[in-house]
């Protein structure tokens, strides 16, 4: 039985796209061929609901989009109703998600290495929760990230988290990662040359559209290799990052920074101080794309 719910404008889209049997790709060339650039993401963004057109220039497709899909003149529209109120949260969720490969510098760093694994689901995933815990050794290198992922389906048959991990030195043996909990490694690939891992972790099960998953993974990294910064990018945006960076107590850096990046604006950097633990703790909420992590002197 098709539960599809046609009285909203993603429903009505949605069902609409399935039953004209047309792909998003062709639908955004028949868009592009009248002028109106959509993206792909944004295409998908409005079929599952997490977006919908509001912007002047989104708006316009929305006729070219009744006519390829056959509806009746006005019908998607006048499901659009009133602007959504959009609170802090909502205005940080961006209607067109910047490329994986941008965050990197250059960016052929991780084209060839996403290319190799299946990145499909990553924009009907939200990120409601990322910690990361870092310990650095007395040989001062990066031994393990354990990370934890809180995230919740926009979509049904989400099954898998991509994640990527870049070395400072290049040409080293590359990290490994090993899935902890909830999850399992798919498909891996790594270029050492240019420092770069890429690995699929897959869910116990596809989730369901609106439902949230748990699961964390480690990266654990060979001996030797002297690391002074630590972080993550990210592509869309975080409601909570908590970042620890643990230190082990025969060593202690001389000095540190927090750095902040987002939405594509010049770098914050402000003093940090490692605690009496031997600690950096660093937490951010509503975090936009861009990078966030701590960097630090022997």
């Amino acid at each position: 039985m098709d539960t599809t719910r046609t009285d909203t404008f993603a429903g009505a889209l949605r069902a609409a796209i399935a039953q004209s049997g047309l792909g998003l790709e062709r639908i955004r060339e028949h868009l592009a061929q009248h002028g109106v650039k959509v993206s792909l993401a944004t295409l998908s963004y409005w079929q599952s609901g997490r977006s919908r057109p509001e912007r002047r220039s989104s708006l316009a497709a929305i006729g070219l989009l009744e006519d390829v899909l056959d509806l009746p003149t006005g019908y998607l529209e006048s499901l659009l109703g009133p602007p959504r109120p959009r609170g802090r949260w909502l205005k940080r969720v961006p209607d067109e998600p910047v490329p994986i490969s941008s965050l990197w510098s250059p960016p052929e760093t991780v084209e060839w290495a996403v290319r190799q694994v299946d990145t499909g689901w990553d924009e009907q995933l939200t990120r409601l929760s990322q910690h990361d815990f870092v310990t650095v050794g007395a040989d001062r290198a990066e031994h393990v990230i354990r990370s934890r992922h809180v995230l919740r389906a926009e979509a049904d048959g989400a099954d898998r988290w991509v994640v990527i991990v870049g070395t400072e030195q290049p040409g080293r043996p590359l990290p490994v990662v090993r899935p902890v909990r909830h999850c399992s490694v798919g498909r891996a690939v790594g270029r050492p040359e240019v420092g770069v891992a890429c690995a699929e972790l897959l869910f116990d099960r596809a989730l369901r559209r609106g439902e949230s998953i748990v699961i964390e993974h480690e990266v654990v990294s060979f001996p030797g290799g002297v690391v002074t910064d630590c972080g993550r990018k990210f592509r869309l945006p975080v409601r909570e990052y908590v970042l620890e960076v643990a230190f082990d107590p025969a060593v202690r850096p001389v000095s540190c920074e927090q750095y902040r990046r987002v939405d594509g604006r010049p770098e914050t950097v402000v003093p940090a101080e490692v605690d009496a633990s031997g600690s950096l703790l660093g937490v951010a909420l509503d975090l936009a794309p861009g990078s966030y992590g701590f960097r630090w002197q022997w």
